[in-house]
């Protein structure tokens, strides 16, 4: 046990600050080029959209699709062997994007297959050993321990990494992002054993997905995914083409805007263990959802700065509640948590391949801000969790 900071209740376990501590590093690793990599991707694809978002939709269907039957073989694995092989992945999709140049549809189909089995081995064992490993008293605060870590390497990431890629280009990025994968591995060492077993079949884990019962929780996280995947690919590309390509410029503007959130971040954490979490939920997805609005109508820098900065409070009052009850709601199905861990992975990733479909038709047609309206849309339907 780790002695508890006097904003919990109760001691941090020792399951918590591994994942914490390993999830940080990796998303340092994923962060530092996070932001510009559907830019990158899209100067690869000679600036094809279309392209960019088949990549994502294509990789987010393999895993939906393959994750049922992988949790099946990660019986056999374990779920931290399972963590401690995704740092490998996850570093060996990035080699793919450094090696991109010597031979392109190559290392983008094995980026894709790589992405995949860091997703299997990385999310739904993540999430598993969240939903085991946080205390019920404190769930709220430590979901939002880790918002609040995230935002605050938001600040810096951004600004560093455009600085960077002006400076040695996006190769120098790589190369520290699959270091920062490698050393994740350490703190994954410490995590103590769950005896977790996925115990349903692909057929059956179908018929639940589908089934009345899981309806509300599975439209609600589609919804999120949708709603995510808008934010981390069409976002960055979209600010990119207002401020001219220029990476820097994109890079301060971004960390400026987490900046005027962060602190909210902890305040929001506690709320979701004192208030009624389904009403911050309520109101946090209606006032995100006209985030996306205003956002369609965006042309300056300073307007981005704006849009964002009112955007990332509001994220705060959604993702925070939403977050919890989910794990909650996952810790509530005792010895089926890792099964419903499965079905929320899936709707998520359901709802990215959703959208990106509707956002190809919709960029190539009207514009690529006009896929803000779907965003706020399907912002809505996170209230059915």
């Amino acid at each position: 046990m780790f002695k508890k900071p006097h904003y919990f209740n109760n001691h941090l376990s020792q399951g918590f600050t591994a994942l914490f501590s390993g999830r940080m590093m990796m998303f340092m690793g994923n962060g530092i080029l996070g932001l510009f990599l559907p830019i990158f991707l899209l100067t690869k694809f000679n600036y094809n959209i279309g392209y960019v978002f088949s990549y994502y939709l294509i990789g987010h269907f393999i895993y939906a699709a393959a994750l049922p039957w992988a949790a099946k073989i990660l019986n056999k694995v374990g779920l931290r062997r399972s963590l401690r092989l995704s740092v490998f992945f996850n570093a060996a999709v990035y080699g793919c994007f450094f090696l991109l140049d010597y031979n392109f549809w190559l290392f983008i189909i094995l980026s894709v297959v790589l992405l995949t089995f860091y997703r299997v081995t990385f999310w739904h064992p993540f999430n598993t050993d969240f939903a085991k490993f946080t205390d019920s008293g404190d769930r709220g605060k430590e979901v939002s321990l880790i918002w609040a870590a995230q935002s605050f390497l938001s600040v810096v990431l951004p600004v560093l990494s455009g600085a960077l890629i002006v400076r040695w280009g996006f190769d120098f990025l790589f190369i520290i992002a699959i270091t920062l994968f490698l050393s994740a591995f350490i703190p994954f060492m410490a995590l103590p054993r769950t005896k977790e077993k996925f115990s349903w079949g692909y057929k059956e884990t179908v018929q639940k997905f589908f089934s009345k019962r899981n309806k509300k929780l599975i439209i609600a996280n589609m919804a999120n995914g949708a709603e995510n995947a808008v934010a981390i690919i069409i976002w960055p590309i979209f600010i990119w083409q207002l401020l001219d390509g220029n990476f820097f410029q994109v890079g301060v503007i971004s960390s400026l805007i987490v900046l005027v959130a962060v602190i909210l971040q902890l305040m929001a954490g506690k709320c979701a263990d004192t208030f009624d979490k389904r009403n911050m939920i309520r109101w946090g997805s209606v006032f995100y959802a006209l985030g996306w609005l205003v956002k369609v109508f965006v042309l300056t820098s300073f307007q981005i700065f704006l849009a964002g900065a009112y955007h990332n409070l509001t994220k705060i009052f959604k993702d925070t509640p939403f977050d919890t009850l989910n794990y909650e709601l996952m810790a509530d199905r005792g010895h089926y948590v890792d099964e419903y861990t499965v079905l929320k992975e899936m709707a998520v990733n359901l709802g990215k391949v959703l959208i990106l479909l509707f956002a190809i038709l919709v960029a190539l047609n009207f514009g690529i801000n006009w896929t803000f309206v779907l965003a706020a849309l399907a912002s809505l339907f996170i209230n059915l969790l």
